[in-house]
């Protein structure tokens, strides 16, 4: 795949590394308010989705070089989901190509907009091995998020390559399990983590966080705002208002928001509150990444 379809960045700026998965997202919406046990009326939608990806794609359509490193299956799904983020302006040149088909994440929402339930299929995120992300990469970025669906293998050799060039790395611990098996590897080797108050429980706490080396804890919580701990203490953020449309990607470009304005040199609570506004932005909209982010932003 080719580089940067997207802006024309200076040569020397470093570019923000992601490393997570990819996968083909299918939206399901209700028209009607949603019935259980039966079939419901509504719109099905296709689209390019996964945690890393989503979050990488939104740094780029911020103005923020960035490349993506990932897994797809070594199928149509993969090849169209490689092209359709290149086309956002994603380095896409280290994504892996496996023998196992492309990831897939399909989520029911109601007509509201609310996520009613989800299923991930993540074979080929699990394909993504330590020596798939060069330590080269690593060293080369100017930050590096992680998506805690990494095997943990993967995600430890991340966090020792940031380690040892000391880039910062923000991790997104992306579900309970996910919070619990990473844990164990946090130990002084993450900057930022970023999780949902459920996932926080699976971590510990903040102030258990804090004593393993993590500098900030950016506890989101949704419409509630969130909860922003650093050296200089915490802060609590309130969530824009916003109406609901579609809340898949909400997150990722919260993430996606923050990491940008951090490279930019913002300071921490003026980053959090750019990915608030992204997030609502994200949102009131029907797309998983908005393609006029940038221009809504800039309002």
């Amino acid at each position: 795949m080719n580089g940067w379809p997207g802006p024309d960045y200076p040569v020397a700026v470093k570019p923000v590394l992601v490393v997570g998965g990819a996968n083909v997202d299918v939206k399901a919406r209700t028209s009607e308010r949603l019935v259980g046990a039966t079939s419901n009326p509504g719109l099905v939608d296709r689209t390019p989705g996964g945690v890393g990806r989503n979050v990488a794609e939104n740094i780029a359509r911020l103005g923020t070089k960035v490349s993506l490193v990932t897994a797809v299956g070594a199928d149509a799904d993969g090849a169209w989901l490689l092209a359709e983020t290149a086309s956002a302006g994603v380095d896409v040149g280290h994504a892996a190509r496996v023998g196992t088909r492309t990831g897939a994440y399909v989520a029911v929402l109601d007509v509201d907009g609310e996520l009613v339930a989800g299923v991930s299929d993540m074979a080929a995120v699990d394909a993504l091995t330590p020596e798939l992300v060069p330590e080269t990469l690593v060293a080369a970025a100017a930050l590096v998020v992680v998506d805690g669906n990494l095997p943990s293998p993967t995600v430890a050799h991340v966090l020792e390559a940031a380690a040892r060039a000391g880039v910062r790395v923000v991790l997104d611990p992306v579900s309970v399990p996910k919070a619990a098996r990473i844990e164990p590897l946090l130990d002084g080797n993450v900057f930022a983590v970023t999780p949902n108050e459920d996932e926080l429980a699976a971590l510990g706490s903040v102030e258990k966080l804090h004593a393993h080396g993590v500098e900030v804890v950016w506890v989101r919580r949704g419409a509630s705002g969130s909860l922003l701990s650093t050296p200089d203490g915490e802060t609590v953020l309130e969530a824009p208002e916003t109406t609901t449309v579609d809340v898949t990607g909400a997150g990722d470009a919260m993430l996606g928001a923050f990491c940008h304005r951090l490279v930019e040199g913002a300071s921490l609570v003026d980053a959090a509150t750019y990915g608030h506004r992204a997030a609502a932005l994200t949102v009131a909209s029907s797309q998983t990444v908005r393609r006029d982010l940038r221009a809504k932003m800039a309002r």
